[in-house]
């Protein structure tokens, strides 16, 4: 009973520094000046073991407080509400997460996810005032925080995913 309490701290603690991560991303982190996407990594091992209820409330809360300190006019709450509820009903279905490559495939895919909506928000609101340098830079920056996120989430979610294993005697 101590351990999943201990557990839940971390995972606590772990959530409430992704805002700190996402504004204070470490240089050598980067890809091009590119950062990981912080919130797959906390919302990914959350929902998996959780469920698709606390993985949509983990997203909401997460893309709020992620919404109140950056100064985007796009909103990251649609796709972590999205992403919260894919991942969850995947956990909640009992399907082992074994290899830690397909935490890495699916922070790719939710990257692609969450950086595409962000895309779509800006056309969206801004019309068709964007030139092709706008589009090249999204593209860019799609490309490479997918690449940095897949490449760091089998190890970041992995040791998430370790503190809730029972521990045996």
């Amino acid at each position: 009973m101590k351990s999943i309490k201990n557990s839940r701290l971390i995972y606590i603690f772990s959530g409430l520094s992704v805002p700190f991560l996402a504004l204070a991303s470490p240089h050598w982190l980067t890809l091009k000046g590119v950062g990981p996407c912080w919130p797959i990594f906390w919302l990914l091992p959350w929902s998996l073991e959780f469920g698709p209820r606390y993985g949509m409330f983990a997203g909401l809360c997460l893309g709020l407080v992620l919404d109140g300190v950056s100064l985007g006019g796009a909103s990251q709450v649609p796709a972590l509400l999205l992403l919260g509820f894919w991942w969850g009903r995947i956990g909640k279905k009992g399907l082992p997460v074994d290899l830690s490559l397909n935490l890495g495939l699916f922070a790719w895919i939710g990257t692609i996810i969450f950086g595409l909506t962000i895309w779509m928000q800006f056309c969206f609101f801004q019309g068709n005032n964007f030139s092709a340098w706008f589009n090249s830079w999204a593209l860019h920056t799609l490309f490479a925080q997918t690449i940095v996120t897949a490449l760091m989430a089998p190890i970041v979610c992995s040791w998430l995913l370790l503190t809730r294993q029972k521990k045996t005697p």
